[in-house]
């Protein structure tokens, strides 16, 4: 698995990004307003090194097994197969 390392961190950052991406808007927005660059380009860094830590906080948490867990509850295939199996 020669990849595998660059598709976990790749992991941890898209999935702190998608729980943190209304914040994307407000630093966006924050930039237009001010017209300051500086501190729009160190609020987006930041951001997307928090990004990833969110992420990576998610996994470790298994925040991201309930989440799929939830999904599951509402999906009429994994239904089906718990049905199956169970008999």
């Amino acid at each position: 698995m020669k990849f595998y390392r660059l598709a976990l961190l790749k992991a941890y950052f898209d999935e702190g990004y998608g729980f943190t991406s209304y914040f994307k808007y407000l630093i966006a927005f924050y930039g237009m307003a001010s017209l300051d660059v500086k501190v729009t380009m160190i609020v987006g860094l930041a951001y997307g090194v928090s990004c990833f830590g969110i992420g990576w906080l998610i996994f470790k948490s298994r925040f991201k097994n309930a989440q799929i867990e939830v999904q599951n509850r509402v999906n009429p295939f994994v239904d089906e197969m718990r049905k199956v199996y169970k008999s």
